[in-house]
């Protein structure tokens, strides 16, 4: 059924890696122009070099996937702290504690950064994390409580990591459809991962249109726990002009001048990592 085709009260941190680049290429995450181009997918290790001016994205499970870049930064997303048997301390992990399966309590102390995408008592937490190549901030939103009923106020992070002039949305958990303030601070997204369970998150009708609103030239399905609602949710974005693209692989390496010109998504084989 599916057509094959060839393959960003506030808190600021700062950061220079010793493998971070000095500069990263200027992101157009805020911009209106699009950019067409081919997609570039191929086989390869986490241990593999980054190509350069370049970004490859990962996917291990559930909601958490490697995002490396070619100075040698890691980021992992929607960390627990099971990544497989890789001996890897990533650099920066997010976490968004909807359910137990999207964060950790006791992250390896070694990680130099840890983003918890929840509200605290001091309220939502703003970052704007850069890392020379690599910048990563968050948009807060609701989620709805384990038991259904009460609306947890900033309880989600929408993080967007601008790497390699690219601009990266990972949706997290989210529960209901960005208001307009907060589309205007995800600002426009080339490459995003949705959650397609249709209904622990938000459900697939909802999502679609999240979709249609982002209008990311590569979607990436994540926190699917079957067929069912993931073959719905592409047959829903095949409908609305999606490229769809199951090439049995769980990574992909993306840069400005590869992003596909139509926009596509993805499906990626999650997989944990090892050495």
């Amino acid at each position: 059924m599916f057509r094959p085709i060839a393959l960003a009260a506030s808190l600021v941190l700062t950061a220079l890696p010793a493998l971070a680049q000095e500069g990263r290429i200027p992101s157009h995450c805020h911009a209106l122009a699009q950019k067409a181009g081919l997609p570039f997918v191929h086989r390869a290790a986490y241990t593999d070099p980054v190509a350069p001016d370049s970004v490859r994205i990962s996917y291990i499970g559930h909601a958490a996937f490697l995002i490396q870049t070619e100075g040698g930064l890691n980021f992992i997303t929607d960390y627990t702290g099971d990544q497989g048997g890789a001996d890897l301390i990533p650099d920066v992990v997010t976490m968004n504690n909807a359910h137990v399966s999207h964060f950790t309590w006791s992250p390896d102390p070694d990680i130099p950064h840890v983003l918890e995408g929840w509200a605290n008592a001091d309220g939502e937490r703003a970052y704007d994390l850069d890392l020379g190549e690599a910048l990563i901030r968050n948009v807060h939103t609701d989620i709805r409580s384990n038991g259904g009923g009460n609306v947890v106020e900033d309880g989600n992070s929408i993080f967007v990591f601008e790497v390699a002039g690219l601009c990266i949305g990972h949706l997290g958990h989210l529960h209901h459809i960005p208001d307009a303030g907060q589309y205007a601070e995800i600002g426009r997204l080339d490459v995003v991962m949705a959650a397609v369970d249709g209904g622990t998150s938000l459900d697939t009708r909802s999502m679609l249109k999240v979709m249609e609103r982002l209008r990311a030239r590569v979607v990436i399905p994540m926190h699917w726990f079957g067929r069912f609602t993931l073959d719905r949710f592409m047959e829903g974005m095949q409908e609305g002009g999606y490229d769809v693209v199951d090439a049995g692989i769980g990574e992909i390496t993306l840069s400005m001048d590869s992003l596909p010109t139509r926009p596509t998504v993805m499906l990626l084989q999650p997989g944990l990592m090892r050495e």
